[in-house]
């Protein structure tokens, strides 16, 4: 059996399934996540004061534009969206200083700060090649293994989140219910019924919890079946006081921690969506971003809480092994139907606690998993362990008041006790203090052109000579970036004739006894990485001429990595030094 086949999608994101599944799904995810979608703005407008009236207008708003932005995700358009099954949803990571906003200004300060912030995810997506060497994927990892932990304490809060008096035996069955039922037809149950395995095991989960009075009927019955909210807009503050000034550096740090989770979130969701693996697509992580800021940029304007690309749909794929983006476009549809449903979103939120909670748990735990893959994806050395280890721990720290509580929970209204934050900028920062330290990189800037082989092979003899490379490692260099060069410019056009005005900045630094190359020249269509992949599969095939140079190159190189991004395409080439060298 193929690795291929072993992943076990039965619906890639370019594949359509049966109507029905895909707004069966769509359900599934709706039902799931929207108690989450109506908790964090009714959570901020609480504690923050604002009114009951405004709670509604803003439940309302943040269900729609989640709704509508889900939508742009899985359609793609022009730069904006990934193409896959992303869900979008408030992050606790705004909780505190959406909260402090709304108490110093009411509404319309966290408006402003909002709008004024979700400028910065629109210029993170169009620069990423920029920060390329900070967000790299052990980043992605640290992040995506720190989600279950910041989340979890809010989960298990919920196994007890039922009416005064109830039998414990009450909870602990509707949970283990759900738990059994999920895990039991993930495990065992191929085919169509796994795909039904979340629904299987809530419905099963309610089922219990009604039987002990704990399923809230009378909400349903008193809600309307049509309706729109009664509260009106805030408007926005524009007198930029001091509270404006004291709390946007803060607002602008929760937006960059919002944006490593969404690029976590858009890698783990590539990782998990094709049959075959493949190479991450930076163009979808910058799309994310994107809707990331459009989606900041309504909520501001709607008055409501941020909105930011979950990992919810990464962890359902990986548990029914359906990507299509259809299922995409249908949870989108169906949260803008339900924002005007207030029946609707009754029987959701009449799901006890202890039932949401064992769901969350499963998702979370299978994030978990994923971040772990991310992190092992390209093999672990002492560097990407550390960074890793030392940032998750930090995290942990952080998050259950074990560093320095009594002086952490007064900085920035308490941001540094979210673990996600903090262990994500403790990677941040050790990956900046790597990359500042590493060897001097030279640089070559030449015309992206064939003709440009002789000059680039001076360079490289030059700096083969400074380093004391042997005649053996820098032949196996030079053979490498020209096997680099033939195939990028074989990709372009399937020639290699010149290409006018456009350049190529050679980048190479010592690494141990090789050597690292990197290549940024104009975007192309295919990803040479994955190119790399898919020859390997035939090796008894003759090669096409095309894919000489593959050959050739995955022979001299020891790791190729291309990242490609609008605009641009950054292809790292690592040589190792041949025995007689490193020797």
């Amino acid at each position: 059996m193929s690795a291929a086949e072993t992943r076990g999608i039965r619906f890639q994101p370019d594949e359509t399934p049966a109507p029905a599944l895909s707004l069966g799904l769509g359900l599934q995810i709706v039902i799931l996540s929207l108690a989450g979608i109506i908790l964090i703005p009714t959570i901020v407008m609480r504690a923050g004061g604002a009114s009951e009236s405004y709670l509604s207008w803003a439940v309302f708003a943040t269900v729609a534009i989640c709704g509508a932005t889900t939508i742009l995700h899985a359609i793609r358009i022009w730069r904006i969206g990934t193409g896959h099954l992303v869900v979008m949803g408030p992050t606790g990571v705004y909780i505190a200083v959406c909260i402090t906003a709304v108490a110093e200004g009411g509404p319309a300060l966290m408006a402003t700060l909002v709008v004024v912030s979700s400028v910065l995810p629109l210029v993170l997506a169009a620069r990423l090649p920029l920060f390329q060497r900070l967000l790299t994927p052990t980043l992605s990892a640290t992040v995506l293994m720190l989600i279950p932990v910041t989340v979890m304490p809010a989960v298990f809060g919920l196994l007890t989140a039922v009416p005064d008096g109830t039998s414990v035996m009450a909870s602990a069955l509707s949970a283990l219910a759900v738990l059994l039922v999920i895990v039991g037809i993930a495990l065992k149950v191929t085919g169509a019924p796994r795909l039904w395995a979340p629904i299987v095991g809530v419905v099963a989960g309610s089922v219990v919890a009604a039987a002990f009075g704990l399923y809230d009927t009378d909400r349903i019955i008193e809600a309307p079946w049509i309706g729109f909210p009664t509260g009106e807009w805030a408007g926005f503050d524009l007198e930029f006081g001091p509270a404006f000034w004291s709390l946007l550096p803060t607002f602008l740090l929760v937006t960059i921690i919002a944006s490593v989770r969404t690029i976590s979130g858009a890698v783990a969701i590539q990782r998990v969506s094709w049959r075959r693996p493949r190479a991450v697509d930076f163009r979808a992580v910058q799309g994310s971003i994107t809707v990331d800021g459009l989606g900041n940029l309504l909520t501001g304007l709607a008055g409501t809480v941020p909105n930011a690309s979950t990992t919810v749909g990464a962890s359902v794929t990986e548990l029914t092994g359906v990507a299509s983006r259809s299922v995409g476009i249908a949870t989108g549809a169906i949260l803008v139907v339900i924002a005007f449903l207030p029946k609707a979103l009754a029987v959701v939120l009449a799901i006890p606690g202890p039932v949401v909670a064992a769901y969350l748990g499963v998702l979370l735990a299978m994030i978990f998993i994923v971040g772990m893959s991310v992190a092992m994806r390209d093999g672990i050395d002492y560097r990407k362990g550390l960074i890793i280890g030392v940032s998750f721990w930090v995290g942990i720290g952080f998050q259950y008041d074990m560093i320095y509580p009594e002086h952490v929970s007064g900085i920035a209204g308490g941001l540094l006790r979210n673990g996600v934050m903090t262990g994500g900028a403790t990677a941040i920062l050790m990956t900046l203090f790597v990359e500042l330290t590493k060897p001097r990189r030279s640089q070559l800037v030449v015309a992206f052109e064939t003709s440009s082989m002789p000059k680039i092979r001076s360079f490289l003899g030059i700096l083969a000579d400074r380093n004391g490379w042997g005649a053996a490692m820098a032949a196996r260099l030079d053979a490498a970036c020209e096997e680099t060069l033939l195939t990028l410019l074989h990709q372009d056009d399937g020639s290699d004739v010149a290409n006018p005005g456009r350049r190529l900045r050679l980048a190479v630094h010592r690494e141990g006894t090789g050597a690292v190359v990197e290549f940024v020249v104009a975007a192309q269509d295919v990803n040479l990485q994955d190119r790399l992949a898919l020859i390997g599969d035939e090796p008894g095939a003759t090669p096409a001429e095309r894919e000489v140079s593959l050959r050739l190159l995955r022979g001299l190189a020891s790791s190729v990595h291309h990242q490609q991004y609008h605009g641009v395409d950054i292809v790292t080439v690592r040589v190792a030094a041949p025995m007689s060298d490193a020797d």
